[in-house]
């Protein structure tokens, strides 16, 4: 599922700031008095060379922030004045971590496409004077260089990388609706390649220092150290900063080459990308190629295209020009505010706000070797937490085993992890058919059958082992978490945490709380799945919890939709040309028609008519033909070896025939059948805070988009509520609500938003 990830983009270089370096000796401020204010950046120098070193006190990563760029610009035109200096290093000091990118709220706060432009124009101002420094800046890359933090590397004479895992250069502008904006799009192309830069840009996707090498990004590598008198992290710093000086010393002496001498095949490769129809051919490629992949609901890609075909068919002025008003742009579109968003929303719910746990997770065990356990056991030990896998069988423990074993190796074949590394992460793993070692856990996550008779009795069965301290978590998608709890000795250990299969790729983690739950139990889930690198929204207790309960209304139109003659293509097709990675009859079967039953079934009841739509006997029906989904291999679909063979099942077909309805002409255009699906779930999401379920918009939208795949270009349902309107929302549902009834009644709180356009669920 395609997920929005969290990034940096260029800051801004406040004009004012600007002007110590328009002169590169302009203005020279003595180093005594501005060290004793400076808290970001400092300098010395090694011999002839300047060591600019980088670190925010205030935060785990480095940002171009207002206060970095301050004394970042107050630090280069004291270096760029001294005449003794001869070269320059610029390197961040704060482990894991180059230039992450900038303060996004620059970005937020244009108000007009005017002053985006403007913004982006100060950065490639700005860039443009490291570009041509008088003396070459070395830069030292240790970390994650991303974003505006890319584009400074770039402009620096010479990058010299470590070899290590933390270290990922890449635009990921893209992924916030934007653009690299301080002549990214212009160099990357020049430096990279068309093709090369289209990729890195059209994807925000991190490469790797030793594969940012081989493309040309990074000019040296540097292995990283292990540890010593001082840890491996400090001691890998000190020698790139030393490897870093000597390389600087070497371009100043003319002993280390800027420029590598082009092979053969390399100049004629360049002759042959430089030729007209060649570039034409891979501009029509990439735009058919962005155009299929976003549906044209994302203006980014596109812009990002014409600003690089602007320099490179127009010249220089063309396509700096051409990349700052698309930036300004770009940065007033709905799309990239919905983006931002969600960024934000990303920061707010990898936080803990419940405090430090009593007693710290340091041991996990699980119940049920399965998919789901198995998926949680990986997640687990990947981010060294010692783990038991339980099962009652061992062809359990083998297929759990194999699970983690795969996921682990799938790392290790993309060069993410090492075998030893891949190796020494299996070993906090231990796969198990009794409960030895129970004893001593600090949590148990049970992820056995949905049966509330099956979790009561794992449930006794283990509190007669654990101590007192260790909390019991359910991972089930829809169980009340209360009626799990009435079999506890502890309810007030008894927590919900919803994880989203497959498990080590879906970022979310829904957690479910009960009126008993307590503050700790829930501090310490919320830890936990900080470390599993989770996603973490925090709900109340209820049927269908937050994500599931928005779900299903929508699945259950679906049914309907295709009942009334819809195929399961353009369903699909319907959905995702609306926003969705994932079509609905393909989510059905991705789902499990047998969950998506069982969920209706027990959604019904707790919600009577309201949660209706299409004929639950459909998916009943569908069971008794053995067609659970893609799981059995038909479902809507019929599913082959590859992601792609999959044809329309015509057994299924021959079901929805049976049950059969007539669709209403005034509901039934491609419109309304976006908006009838789309609403649902929209309604029942503002239900949910309406009634405490969700405790705030912030976690509705995040939950929706990293867990359900709900357009990330529309933010989550409420952005996307504050975007159309609550009243253009509400008119549209009393239409389908005069036709179907209250499975489209629009809840009190979306009511009273509509009564009043001023109220807004986002600031």
């Amino acid at each position: 599922m395609a997920a929005v990830r969290a990034a940096s983009v260029f800051s801004k270089f406040a004009a004012s700031k600007y002007s110590a370096l328009s002169g590169h000796g302009s203005q020279s401020l003595s180093v005594s008095s501005s060290l004793a204010a400076r808290t970001h950046v400092s300098y010395e120098l090694k011999d002839d060379v300047a060591v600019v070193r980088l670190n925010d006190p205030t935060s785990k990563v480095n940002t171009l922030s207002v206060q970095m760029q301050a004394e970042l610009t107050e630090v280069m035109g004291e270096v760029w004045s001294n005449g003794a200096v001869k070269s320059a290093v610029l390197i961040s000091t704060k482990p894991g971590c180059f230039i992450a990118g900038a303060d996004i709220n620059m970005i937020q706060a244009c108000k007009t496409s005017e002053e985006g432009t403007r913004l982006s124009q100060e950065g490639q101002k700005m860039f443009e004077k490291i570009e041509k420094s008088p003396i070459p800046i070395v830069a030292a890359i240790n970390g994650s260089c991303l974003g505006g933090g890319l584009e400074f590397a770039i402009v620096c004479q010479y990058r010299v990388a470590t070899k290590n895992h933390k270290t990922v250069l890449g635009t990921p502008e893209v992924m916030l609706g934007l653009l690299p904006g301080a002549g990214g799009t212009q160099r990357l192309p020049k430096m990279l390649g068309l093709p090369g830069a289209f990729d890195m840009m059209l994807t925000g996707r991190n490469i790797r220092a030793d594969k940012a090498k081989k493309m040309g990004l990074v000019h040296q590598l540097v292995d990283p150290l292990g540890p010593g008198l001082k840890p491996a992290e400090e001691r890998t710093i000190e020698y790139l900063e030393e490897v870093a000086v000597g390389v600087a010393k070497g371009i100043a002496n003319k002993k280390v080459p800027l420029t590598k001498k082009k092979g053969l095949m390399q100049k004629l490769q360049d002759t042959v990308m430089s030729l007209g129809p060649v570039k034409k051919k891979i501009y029509k490629t990439v735009h058919e190629k962005v155009q299929k992949q976003t549906k044209g609901l994302y203006p980014a890609p596109v812009k990002i295209i014409e600003s690089v075909q602007a320099g490179v068919e127009q010249g220089r002025e063309a396509g700096y020009q051409a990349e700052a008003e698309n930036f300004g742009k770009l940065a007033m579109t709905s799309e990239s505010k919905a983006l931002i968003g969600l960024y934000h929303g990303q920061v707010t719910c990898k936080k803990n706000r419940f405090g430090t746990p009593e007693k710290e997770v340091k041991k996990l065990a699980i119940l049920g070797a399965g998919l789901m356990g198995a998926g949680i056991a990986q997640v687990s030990i990947d981010k060294g937490l010692t783990t038991i896998l339980k099962d009652a069988t061992v062809q359990g423990i083998n297929r759990g085993e194999e699970q983690v074993y795969k996921g682990l190796n799938d790392k290790v074949k993309k060069k993410a992890l090492t075998s030893f590394e891949r190796d020494v992460t299996l070993s906090n793993l231990s796969a198990q058919l009794d409960y030895s070692g129970f004893e001593s856990a600090n949590m148990v996550i049970e992820a056995v059958f949905e049966d509330i008779n099956i979790k009561h009795k794992v449930l006794k069965e283990v509190e007669a082992i654990i101590p007192p301290h260790c909390i019991f978590a359910s991972n089930t998608s829809a169980l009340p978490i209360k009626e799990i709890a009435a079999a506890s000795k502890c309810p007030e250990k008894v927590i919900g945490l919803h994880y989203f299969s497959p498990v080590d790729k879906m970022q979310l983690l829904e957690i479910i709380t009960t009126d008993q739950t307590s503050t700790d139990s829930l501090a310490s889930a919320v830890s936990v799945g900080l470390k599993q690198g989770k996603i973490i929204i925090v709900v109340r207790d209820g049927p269908g919890f937050y994500t599931t309960r928005c779900l299903a209304p929508m699945l259950a139109e679906a049914i309907r939709v295709l009942q009334e003659g819809v195929g399961p293509k353009k369903l699909d097709a319907l959905t995702t040309g609306f926003g969705f990675p994932v079509g609905a009859a393909t989510l059905a079967d991705e789902v499990g028609i047998d969950v998506a039953a069982h969920v209706a079934e027990n959604l019904g009841k707790a919600f009577g008519s309201r949660f209706g739509g299409g004929n639950v006997e459909v998916l009943k029906t569908m069971l008794e033909k053995g067609f659970k989904g893609r799981k059995t291999g038909k479902g809507c679909f019929i599913y082959g070896k590859g992601k792609k063979a999959k044809n329309v099942n015509p057994d299924a077909e021959e079901i929805l025939k049976k049950y059969k309805l007539t669709a209403p002409p005034t509901v039934s255009s491609d419109s309304d059948i976006q908006y009838r699906l789309v609403s649902r779930f929209v309604n029942e999401a503002v239900m949910c805070l309406q009634e405490g379920i969700l405790g705030n918009p912030v976690e509705g939208d995040i939950g929706a988009v990293f867990g359900l795949g709900f357009p990330p270009c529309l933010g989550g349902p409420f952005r996307f509520v504050d975007s159309i309107g609550a009243e253009h929302l509400v008119s549209m549902m009393k239409r389908f609500e005069e036709v179907y009834g209250n499975q489209f009644t629009p809840c009190q709180l979306l009511l009273d938003h509509a009564k009043d356009p001023s109220k807004k669920f986002h600031k």
